[in-house]
């Protein structure tokens, strides 16, 4: 494998953890959403 190859690989390993760095982000954003909607409505009715 040549440099270039290697540097290309590292590339898209780094590329693909940057998208899943963000999808967990946006996931830990979504799921708190959810947790303090639910979380009102029990509020609410009680």
């Amino acid at each position: 494998m040549t440099t270039t190859e290697k540097i290309a690989n590292a590339k898209k390993r780094i590329d693909e953890l940057e998208r899943l760095i963000k999808y967990w982000n946006d996931y830990d954003h979504d799921e708190a959403k959810i947790v303090n909607f639910t979380s009102k409505i029990k509020n609410k009715v009680a």
